[in-house]
């Protein structure tokens, strides 16, 4: 006889399954994630077996309401199953029978655990892909703040890590947003894949019971079913997609770490760290370390990694359900864990764990050579041909290496000794604020540029003044 602790297959086996074995099968010690999502997925469940006249009322009834007690047992801390459940779906179910005996059998009429965990885990991805965009709706409501202050505060703007023209910040604190729009938009387009039934396909063939798998989807709040019972318990597909939403959101945060860790370098110098987002040195007291941008940028990998692992597990399945797919949830599971806590620690870095160091800033937009574009452009429109110009300016920059001069410290007598058409207006020309003004084609750094932009991200986020 099948006793309470011996697995619902048992009967087939004559000898029972090696300790060590049962252990290694076992997911009950991370799928317990899944629970919540399992009740309600048999709670719609059991209501289209009555709709189709599969159970009784009153047996649905009996369900219902047995289902609801295990979730309150759980969420007191009384359901905590062990290895012997092994895994969450025959964990409820066996409890659901020690509570109302026969009838609690009768949960799993017309249905496998290969649909019912697909299930469950797209209820699951669901919510948490709502939650994610939540926060990343907050993480660019911090970045539009930051970008609001800075509109005419000027930083170096780089290319190949080398300075090449000033920008506003409020313009490379905005370029993070649009990174963080795009990353909305695909979970949003994650969400669509992610929103499929696969509850009713059985095993792998569907069921000979005449159930209502569009009414299920329904309850449950899915936009459509599988077509297809095979593809429907063995895709994973969905799950593919939002690691990879979620690994170009740790790409895009690692990028913005990576700045700020070098921002708060004794060489750049651009940024304080406050003390409520940095810590010291166990044995340098003058110290204050960027954890969080580092913790970020280390945490991208293990995203990337998950990323990986799901690829390889799915690359050689053949159809339809197989042992293997038991391995996407703990990545699923810490994929979600990782990016909503680097999304969180971000955006609390961006509020209150940085300052940017405004004379700083102006000092180093000051120091270089980053408007040598603009006297080609003033050259260009006083009629020289650009590609002269841009030898022309060539010999300035030489001229004031060799002076030990910056541009800006050129007599006017030196200019026009490299060509005529310089006049005294070049000084204007070559002012950083000038530089970064100028800019105003669309998209590009000019301040009236820089406000429009601030009017896109408000709207997008719903705060139009």
């Amino acid at each position: 006889m099948t006793t309470s602790s011996s697995p619902t297959w048992s009967q087939r086996f004559a000898t029972a399954l090696n300790p060590a074995i049962a252990q290694f099968n076992a997911s009950i010690g991370f799928d317990i994630e899944l629970i919540e999502y399992d009740l309600t997925g048999s709670q719609a469940h059991a209501k289209m077996l009555v709709k189709t006249g599969i159970l009784s009322p009153q047996e649905g009834q009996q369900i219902a309401e047995g289902l609801e007690t295990i979730r309150q047992e759980y969420r007191r801390g009384e359901f905590r199953p062990g290895i012997a459940a092994e895994d969450v779906h025959f964990a409820v179910e066996r409890r659901l029978t020690e509570i109302l005996g026969d009838v609690g059998k009768k949960l799993h009429t017309a249905r496998s655990r290969n649909d019912q965990v697909g299930t469950d885990l797209r209820l699951y991805l669901r919510a948490e892909i709502a939650a994610l965009q939540g926060q990343l709706r907050q993480y660019q409501r911090t970045l539009l703040g930051l970008a609001t202050d800075h509109v005419e505060t000027l930083v170096p703007g780089y290319t190949h890590l080398q300075r090449a023209q000033p920008v506003s910040l409020a313009h490379h604190l905005l370029a993070y947003f649009d990174m963080a729009q795009r990353d909305w938009e695909r979970l949003e387009d994650v969400h669509k894949r992610v929103n499929i039934s696969p509850l009713g396909c059985g095993a792998l063939a569907g069921t000979t019971f005449p159930i209502d798998r569009h009414y299920t989807a329904e309850l449950l709040g899915f936009e459509r079913v599988y077509g297809n019972s095979l593809d429907g318990v063995s895709d994973r597909d969905f799950a593919i997609e939002f690691a990879c939403a979620a690994s170009l959101i740790m790409v895009h945060l690692s990028r913005l770490s990576e700045e700020i860790i070098l921002w708060a370098s004794e060489e750049f110098n651009f940024i304080t760290l406050n003390d409520s987002c940095s810590t010291g040195s166990s044995i340098m007291p003058q110290k204050k370390n960027p954890d969080v941008p580092e913790l970020v940028r280390g945490k991208t990998g293990r995203v990337f990694g998950h990323l990986q692992g799901l690829l390889v597990m799915m690359k050689g399945l053949p159809l339809a359900y197989n042992k293997d797919l038991q391995e996407d949830k703990e990545a699923i599971f810490d994929t979600v864990k990782t990016v909503r806590g680097c999304v969180e620690a971000m955006t609390i870095l961006l509020a209150e764990g940085i300052t940017f160091r405004v004379p700083r800033l102006q000092q180093a937009v000051n120091e270089d050579y980053a408007n040598a574009t603009d006297v080609a452009d003033y050259l260009a429109a006083k009629g020289v041909p650009f590609r002269e110009a841009y030898n022309l300016v060539g010999q300035v920059v030489k001229t004031s290496l060799g002076a030990g001069k910056l541009l800006r410290e050129l007599t006017l007598e030196e200019w026009q000794a490299i060509h005529p058409a310089f006049e005294a207006d070049i000084y204007a020309a070559i002012a950083p604020q000038q530089v970064v003004a100028a800019r105003n084609s669309y998209g590009g750094t000019g301040f009236d540029q820089v406000q429009q932009a601030l009017q896109r991200a408000r709207q997008i986020l719903g705060e139009v003044e």
